[in-house]
């Protein structure tokens, strides 16, 4: 909730900055705070601290203070601290394990389901799926390719930069590109979404809300990870894009359950004609 509020920030009013920043800067005060100590703190007025609410998609300010404890508490069950040379492996894996857990929550609860509703309604009618990637970004696509070839959509993933610029000039508007990008800012990337976009194709996107990605998009699916202090962590952002991968080929299968469940089936016994017999014992 709260990377999704500071990415949403240069969105605002100049007087909702001013909430938001407070807020960012004393979120546990700000949990068991009242309306008009907002106000005061923030120093602005109480109808402001509701269209702030109201700005970051609550119905209001009640409703934002619930989310935000909420919030605040399963951060203090899955608290992150910095990985450290000397660790063990318990106390490693329980770092990088309760960090990705805390991340997956916040992305779920800050997941819009208008949004994936329309992402799964666009892949269902769509003649073809085109995915993009760079980087750990990459790596995504390519699962995310396996998943829809296997629901037998015509699709193909790339990760080079050079390859899905002229890809997407070749697509029409019965395509749809599924971009994905932890930042949303990667030039490469939004270039050749650019060329799809002019083509008519729609556009999803798997990335930080307010990015420019984002705002390009016809179907914007946030994905808001905050960034480690430190470089032993890269995992988080990656692991959240996986988990939306499967919440849409999962809800494209569901489209057509029989359809889908027979090809599945297939491509389930061509793998097991090809695994090796289990020697006798």
């Amino acid at each position: 909730m709260l990377a999704h509020i500071k990415n949403l920030l240069p969105e605002l009013s100049q007087a909702e900055r001013l909430v938001g920043g407070w807020l960012l800067d004393n979120p546990a005060t700000a949990a068991d705070a009242t309306l008009q100590q907002w106000a005061l703190r923030a120093k602005v007025s109480e109808p402001t601290v509701v269209r702030f609410c109201k700005s970051t998609s609550n119905s209001s300010f009640a409703n934002f203070k619930r989310k935000l404890t909420a919030d605040l508490a399963r951060t203090q069950v899955f608290l992150h601290h910095g990985v450290k040379s000397d660790d063990s492996g318990t106390s490693l894996t329980n770092k990088l394990f309760d960090s990705a857990i805390a991340s997956l929550v916040s992305v779920r609860d800050n997941l819009p389901g208008d949004q994936v509703e329309l992402a799964i309604e666009a892949l269902d009618k769509s003649s073809r799926v085109e995915i993009y990637g760079l980087g750990g970004s990459g790596l995504v696509a390519s699962d995310a390719e396996q998943k829809l070839f296997r629901l037998g959509k015509p699709v193909a993933a790339w990760s080079d930069p050079h390859i899905h610029r002229v890809s997407a000039a070749l697509l029409d508007a019965d395509a749809v590109v599924i971009a994905i990008s932890a930042s949303g800012e990667t030039k490469d990337l939004n270039d050749s979404v650019r060329a799809a976009k002019y083509t008519g194709a729609k556009i999803i996107a798997i990335s930080r809300s307010g990015s420019e990605l984002s705002k390009m998009s016809d179907v914007s699916l946030t994905v808001n990870v905050e960034e480690d202090s430190d470089l032993y962590a890269p995992i988080k952002a990656r692991l959240a894009q996986l988990a939306v991968i499967d919440v849409l080929a999962i809800g494209l299968a569901c489209k057509d359950p029989e359809t889908h469940n027979k090809r599945l089936q297939k491509a389930q016994t061509a793998l097991l004609e090809h695994r090796t017999p289990r020697a006798k014992i």
